[in-house]
């Protein structure tokens, strides 16, 4: 059986004249990080209102907590910009802190109960109701602590030139909405099966602090007195300790097709579950949660993948995939890296590139149940243990070593590294893969083998984790910002609460009918 879908559709685009379409490929990051404050305790303090509104701010707002920031880059096509956009972000923010810093790893420390940890209030509009009252539900549903976990987010899209070409290449019958659409899930499945390489490669969690348990029993072993680990871990972010939901283990969502996917949310989203129906939706005039159905919105459903459609104005997710098509996709595997001040590194990207490349060009069929296990469990083999030296992945139901199977892939990897090259020009994709190849052979070079080490060292994730954090405060506030740059951020602001107190002023609905209409 053939590993690519056909010869002639990856030919073509090692041509100088069509490889220039791939410069077209549009990316975007979202970074999340807590707000503590001086001594690592998660912040108890509003949003800061100089950062401007959560609500209406297009790159800075918050995530679930009132505490965990987010940073939105613009879409770019421009390989550089997304990081260079998040440094501005960075930068304006530390400037904006009051006795707080921004922690600099993926999994919180200090954290108190569930109390301790405010959901973010986004004000008093219909819109801002709904986004708090959906994360009160998510508290109530899964606890408070594991939304207080921060990754980023990789947003990545091809443009239309390059699916005109591969579509006329194929020859394939049907509209070139349908047509994208199925490559991209198409994609996604190969990232269901391969995209653990992105915790292998780049995660940075293998240790974390007790606090974070809230007294619940592990098999973590202690590194020292208040923190936990697992000796091969490169993920614990990743794991069922982590920012992972075992109560949606039973929803099925297929990536099988854009209607069975979109088709199982909407499903998900009208069927009530019992042990949701008794935690109740309302108590008088407070909304513990939207509904008590599997999802309260699409957006629940977690994934380490997702395609993604920007809809009309109110318009739900499902139902905007399932009238317009995908339009990018998000890739949600990157930890944080706590040895840079912005969490991310530009090796990340530029590999899953080459990653996102491999999985849309490989043959990928249908995951039936049975493949769905498999790829649920080597996921699970290399978070937990992805640095073990007799490490093994199941293949067609068969054990094989680790190694050789990633060495596999990087093979099939290089021509659209050299492809990426080819566009862009230089070799920065073909030099990225060979680096990144000696951490296969080498896991102690890893992001989360080098963690460990510093945990070691400093005696202690915490205390490693608050020196990081203190010292990328100052980094940030020593880089200084344009005059322009500065401006530009400063009217943003502005903007933001602007927008925040017109939409606040117009008359509200009832906020039931607002929801039933959301719905609707």
């Amino acid at each position: 059986m053939l590993k690519f879908t056909c010869c002639d559709e990856i030919r073509q685009f090692f041509s100088t004249d069509q490889a220039q379409v791939l410069r077209g490929i549009t990316r975007g990051y979202e970074r999340e990080c807590l707000r503590v404050d001086a001594s690592g305790h998660l912040a108890q303090t509003p949003h800061p209102r100089t950062l401007g509104s959560k609500l209406t701010h297009p790159w800075i707002t918050t995530d679930y907590a009132e505490a965990l920031l987010e940073f939105i880059t613009p879409p770019s096509q421009d390989p550089a910009f997304p990081l260079g956009f998040l440094s501005d972000i960075h930068r304006f923010t530390a400037r904006k802190l009051r006795g707080e810093i921004l922690w600099t790893g993926s999994m919180p420390c200090v954290v108190g109960d569930d109390k301790s940890i405010a959901i973010a209030d986004y004000g008093t509009s219909n819109a801002a109701k709904m986004k708090a009252i959906y994360r009160e539900g998510l508290g109530l549903r899964y606890g408070r602590h594991m939304q207080t976990i921060a990754g980023a987010h990789y947003n990545w899209s091809l443009p239309d030139e390059f699916w005109v070409l591969l579509k006329d290449c194929c020859g394939v019958p049907g509209t070139m909405q349908d047509f994208v659409s199925e490559r991209y899930f198409g994609l996604i499945r190969n990232f269901l099966r391969f995209g653990w390489l992105i915790p292998y490669l780049f995660g940075a969690s293998p240790a974390i602090c007790q606090s974070f348990l809230q007294g619940r029993r592990s098999d973590l072993q202690e590194l020292v007195p208040g923190t936990l680990y697992r000796p091969y871990a490169t993920s614990l972010r990743m794991s069922d300790l982590g920012y992972q939901n075992r109560a949606q283990d039973q929803l099925h969502v297929s990536f099988n097709s854009l209607a069975a996917y979109t088709q199982a949310l909407e499903t998900a989203i009208r069927t009530p579950d019992p042990f949701y129906q008794e935690l109740g939706v309302r108590e008088g005039n407070h909304w513990k949660q939207l509904n008590a159905n599997l999802l309260q919105i699409e957006n629940e459903f977690y994934a380490g993948i997702r395609p993604k459609r920007i809809g009309k104005a109110g318009e739900r997710p499902a139902l905007a995939l399932a009238k317009y098509g995908v339009e990018y996709i998000e890739m949600r595997l990157f930890d944080l890296n706590p040895f840079v001040d912005i969490g991310i590194v530009p090796e990340q990207n530029t590999f899953a590139d080459i990653l996102l490349l491999m999985c849309l060009f490989r043959q990928s069929p249908p995951i039936t149940a049975r493949e769905q296990g498999e790829n649920d469990e080597n996921k699970s083999r290399i978070v937990n243990h992805g640095r073990q030296p007799d490490l093994s992945l199941l293949v067609h139901n068969r054990e094989q070593p680790f190694r050789p199977i990633v060495h596999a892939l990087f093979d099939d990897m290089q021509p659209f590294a050299q492809m990426l090259d080819v566009a862009y020009g230089g070799n920065t994709y073909a030099t990225t893969l060979t680096g990144l190849r000696t951490r296969i052979d080498q896991p102690e070079t890893t992001p989360s083998a080098q963690v460990l080490a510093a945990a070691t060292e400093h005696k202690g994730f915490f205390k490693f984790a608050m020196k990081q954090s203190r010292q990328h405060h100052d980094s940030l506030l020593s880089q200084p910002l344009s005059t322009d740059t500065l401006a530009t951020f400063e009217k943003s602001v502005q903007a933001s609460l602007a927008e925040q107190q017109r939409l606040e002023s117009l008359p509200q609905e009832r906020f039931e009918d607002y929801l039933a209409g959301y719905y609707a």
